[in-house]
């Protein structure tokens, strides 16, 4: 039984968790999802980019977002050069050994046409969590079918799609695994800072910085929240124009000098964990359930979106 303040994250037969929301079930998989995540790097190491390789990370929307992310991690840890590229502005014309794409639904014309358009003979690795889709036909296949999702709003997927290319860079994710169970056993008071917030801007740096965009794209896709986000060292280049009381900020990630007297400056609320901006995203997505429950919306099927975004021919 669940004490006040405090939600349970259990799934039942069907998937749904205790609360009747697809969204909540997946969010509440992650850690294990990382966890598992180890052998899936593993079983497929020879179709993920091999350090030295010059690479581009290709998706849209969240799985941009994770594109950029890795693409961060990738580079600051050595590896090579990598882009990341939306499926819509692919460069062709630059030499890549090796294209990365990134798919949940399999079916995203943009992806598509992007796969579509890469040079001959290039080596190709799509990862997509549904079967028999387009994309699985284009490149070399990852199918991680076991983190598909119900929900709209993509949250194990991203994630998990991001804790492969992480084990695969060589990163140790035990750490984030743990930090991201705390996360999801914390009470939901421990969101009180940000639940009412009229406003709310992410801030990252590094590989925190995508993260930020994308718990920011979480909120708005959710609960139709007002978020920004930018990178750290950029928000007092103007975006501190709009903290003020009831508002809040939210870093992802290591700390930039001053920012946090900064913004306390400006009567902004500050949220911030010293815990790794994976972990971190999952404290954002109790937050999108909470605030969607507050304002009776239903987290699954946000307005105007779909599972895919396939445009006429």
């Amino acid at each position: 039984m669940s004490r006040p303040g405090h939600s349970v994250f259990v799934t039942n037969s069907v998937g749904r968790s205790a609360n009747g929301s697809f969204l909540a079930a997946e969010v509440a998989s992650q850690p294990q999802d990382w966890a598992n995540a180890a052998t899936t790097a593993e079983v497929h190491r020879d179709l993920l980019p091999a350090p030295g390789e010059r690479v581009a990370a290709i998706g849209c929307g969240t799985s941009l977002f994770m594109a950029r992310t890795f693409a961060s991690a990738r580079e600051s840890g050595g590896q090579g050069v990598t882009d990341a590229w939306p499926a819509s502005e692919v460069r062709t014309d630059r030499s890549y050994d090796r294209y990365l794409f990134i798919c949940r639904s399999g079916t995203t014309t943009e992806v598509v046409d992007a796969m579509r358009s890469v040079p001959a003979g290039s080596r190709s690795t799509v990862i997509c969590s549904s079967p028999q889709t387009p994309v699985l036909e284009l490149a070399d296949p990852i199918l991680i079918d076991e983190v598909d999702e119900k929900s709209v709003v993509q949250t194990r997927f991203a994630t998990t799609t991001l804790a492969i290319l992480r084990w695969h860079l060589g990163e140790d994710l035990t750490p984030v695994i743990e930090q991201g169970r705390a996360a999801l056993a914390e009470p939901d008071d421990a969101l009180a800072g940000v639940r009412n917030a009229e406003q709310i801007t992410f801030v990252g740096q590094g590989m925190a910085g995508p993260l930020a965009d994308e718990a920011a794209l979480k909120l708005r896709e959710s609960c139709q929240a007002w978020v920004e986000s930018y990178l750290a060292t950029e928000y007092r280049h103007g975006p501190i124009s709009i903290a003020a009381p009831g508002r809040a900020v939210w870093a992802l990630g290591p700390l930039v000098a001053g920012l946090a007297d900064d913004v306390a400056a400006t009567g902004a609320h500050w949220e911030h964990r010293d815990v790794d901006p994976m972990a971190e995203l999952l404290r954002v997505h109790r937050l999108c359930l909470l605030r969607s429950a507050d304002l009776g919306l239903d987290p699954d099927n946000p307005r105007s979106l779909h599972r895919s975004v396939i445009l006429e021919p």
